[in-house]
């Protein structure tokens, strides 16, 4: 059943079938189609057109009269379609024309292709042989959402009335979705659009009631509208009510529990593990504090969007919760990073102290340890590396003093906490202070111990030094000594040709002697002084049972040799003397032959023999040919004394009277 309307009317076509049973229905449709019209429609007739073909007559009647209970008095002409094979007649017998004046309207029986003979064709549809384009599912769809439109618009008007008016909040969103998804979807299929002709289904744009929808529509904007207007500004201080309880939940954390977590860290450890620890439970505080920064930061970027659009009283409200999330969180940051500055000066300070701890270690281990050296050159090295580590250490502590420094700064610098704050907490400043001081003036303290003791192992080091310095010299003494007595021994042969060159000789051999005397004596003091140097460092010299005899010893050979080589040029002095005056004298008495004889043979006698020393060793002057040389020059002066004795013996016999003669002149 379907309803379309034509500019001299309305048609309704009502199709019957062979199972339509139910005139409840077949009533109630035609009440809702004909309430579609307006009255101005309704006006201008209907023309009515029951389809009976694929109906029985019977209910082709009862539809017929029923129209007269339900079709208003506008109604001109029914046109009943009968089959192709038409009812029986005495079934038909009843004549709608004889009952015109009772029905209030005129039934005429025709065929589906004589209907154009009472409707134009472009008002009627193919099935009965008209040009009407008319899709009734579209029509259906069409009017169930006009009809779904009408019922939500009118619900959600008065929702949005009842919203707009009150203070409930919890309406808000559905209402509104339902609202903009029905509002789209009749815009993009408006009602009667411009599909259709104005042959066709032009007709239905006033019984499709397009200005209902319309007024709907504008009623529905202009409720919508002051809704929007409304969630604006609600959500508006929704948001600044959400900002707000953050901005405060984000205070309230970081001056509650997170203030306290750093006033419970305040202690800087008393070595490099504990500093590490606090270190590692900073860096869990600090893990904590980053989640609160980044929900400031978020917040922070909200309230500048909002500042951007907001009125005056919002824009107070918002500076003054931003000035306050800023001031407190900037307050805290500056709190850890003043905390981590402090960490790391105190882990700096103790990884400095307990390298010098170690360094001091080392050095009194050094100190502590018996010096024990082979040679000076070891006591020199010992001696360079103990130098070397007391320089460290005093590097060492002034780094510590540095370090330590840097400490007291950062926990000077600190921020200070809020003036109501009435105890100290955990690991007080001073506290730390005092710490720091006590850990300087024990590193002090330690390193003059350390320094006093360097003092004096320095000063043995350098007393064993001076001990091995005087016990080479004075091995270097008993070699000199040693190559003087064998150049004495060796070289030392010859005994002069005559008295000026034999005094000469005899004058060098004294300052020899004096050579050695002074090279005995520079042995005896050192040896001397490495008795006393063993004194002082309580230990045995090795000078004393062995370089001091060799050194005696050497000299005692020295002091035989040197004498017996005096005696041996006074004898050969003694010698050349006599024997140079015999030479020179005109006259000589035999006496003064005899003696020069005498003391020359002495003098070869003495070359022949050999040196005694202490120890009853013998050693000779030179090698032999050397003595054989010495002797030869003796023996050659003693035959030029023999021949000057034959000369006064021939002169003697010759002239005894010429010789007592001389003697008397001379006497």
């Amino acid at each position: 059943m379907y309803l379309h309307g034509f500019m001299h009317g309305l048609i309704l076509t009502i199709p019957l079938s062979s199972d339509q049973t139910s005139m409840e229905e077949l009533s109630a449709t035609l009440d809702y189609l004909l309430s579609i019209p307006s009255e101005k429609c309704k006006a201008r007739g209907f023309t009515v057109i029951v389809d009976g073909r694929k109906s029985q007559w019977n209910i082709v009647k009862t539809v017929v009269l029923m129209l007269q209970n339900v079709i208003p008095a506008e109604v001109s002409l029914v046109c009943v379609v009968k089959p192709d094979e038409f009812w029986d007649k005495k079934v038909t017998h009843f004549c709608f024309w004889k009952e015109k004046d009772r029905l209030g309207f005129e039934v005429i029986l025709v065929s589906a292709n004589k209907l154009t003979r009472y409707i134009e064709p472009c008002q009627l549809t193919d099935d009965f042989g008209g040009s009407l384009d008319y899709d009734h599912s579209d029509w259906l769809n069409k009017r169930l959402v006009f009809e779904k439109f009408t019922k939500e618009s009118t619900s959600l008007l008065d929702e949005l009335s009842i919203i707009n008016e009150g203070d409930k909040s919890k309406w808000l969103f559905i209402p509104l979705s339902a609202g903009h998804e029905l509002l789209s979807e009749l815009q993009q299929r408006r009602f009667n659009g411009s599909e259709g002709g104005g042959g066709g289904q032009g007709g239905e744009e006033e019984l499709l009631a397009q200005p209902q929808v319309m007024k709907l529509l504008d009623s529905l904007r202009e409720q919508y509208t002051r809704y929007q207007e409304l969630c604006r500004q609600r959500n508006k201080r929704t948001q600044l009510d959400e900002i707000h309880a953050k901005v405060m939940q984000v205070v309230t954390w970081l001056q509650g529990p997170g203030s306290e977590l750093l006033k419970t860290q305040q202690a800087i450890g008393d070595s490099m593990r504990a500093a590490q620890a606090l270190q590692q439970k900073h860096e869990e505080i600090e893990s904590q504090h980053s989640e609160w920064f980044a929900v400031y930061v978020e917040l922070n970027q909200q309230i500048a969007a909002l500042l951007s659009t907001g009125e005056e009283e919002e824009v107070a409200e918002l500076k003054a919760l931003q000035q306050q999330l800023s001031d407190v969180c900037y307050r805290q940051a500056a709190q850890l990073e003043s905390r981590q500055n402090v960490l790391q000066a105190a882990q700096g300070f103790h990884s400095t102290t307990q390298e010098l701890s170690q360094q001091l270690d080392g050095l009194l281990g050094m100190l502590c340890a018996d010096v024990a050296p082979a040679d000076g050159a070891s006591i020199q090295q010992n001696l360079k590396l103990l130098e070397e580590k007391l320089q460290t250490v005093e590097a060492g502590l002034a780094s510590v003093r540095q370090k330590g420094a840097l400490v007291l700064e950062q926990m000077c610098s600190q921020p200070s906490w809020s003036l109501e704050e009435t105890e100290s907490p955990p690991g007080d400043p001073q506290d730390n202070v005092q710490q720091i001081q006590s850990v300087m003036e024990e590193m002090q303290l330690r390193k003059q111990r350390c320094e006093d003791m360097v003092d004096v192992r320095r000063l043995k080091m350098l007393q064993m030094v001076q001990l091995f310095k005087c016990e080479e010299d004075a091995l270097q003494a008993v070699e000199w000594l040693g190559e003087l007595l064998d150049a004495l021994l060796k070289t030392h042969v010859r005994l002069g040709d005559d008295s000026q060159e034999t005094r000469t000789m005899l004058d060098k051999h004294r300052k020899f002697v004096d050579v050695a005397q002074s090279t005995y004596d520079y042995g005896r003091q050192l040896l001397q002084a490495t008795v006393v140097l063993c004194q002082s460092l309580r230990c045995t010299t090795r000078s004393s049972g062995d370089t001091l005899p060799r050194l005696n010893r050497v000299w005692k050979q020295f002091s035989v040799s040197a004498e017996e080589r005096q005696q041996r040029l006074e004898l050969a002095l003694n010698f050349h003397t006599a024997a140079e005056r015999v030479f020179q004298q005109e006259f000589v008495e035999a006496e003064s032959l005899d003696e020069v004889d005498s003391s020359g043979k002495t003098l070869l006698d003495r070359l022949t023999t050999p040196i005694i020393f202490p120890d009853g060793s013998e050693q000779y002057f030179g090698s032999p040919s050397d003595t054989a040389a010495a002797a030869e020059g003796v023996r050659e002066r003693l035959l030029l004394v023999e021949e000057r004795r034959l000369q006064l013996q021939e002169a003697t016999e010759s002239s005894p009277l010429q010789l007592i003669g001389k003697r008397q002149n001379k006497q």
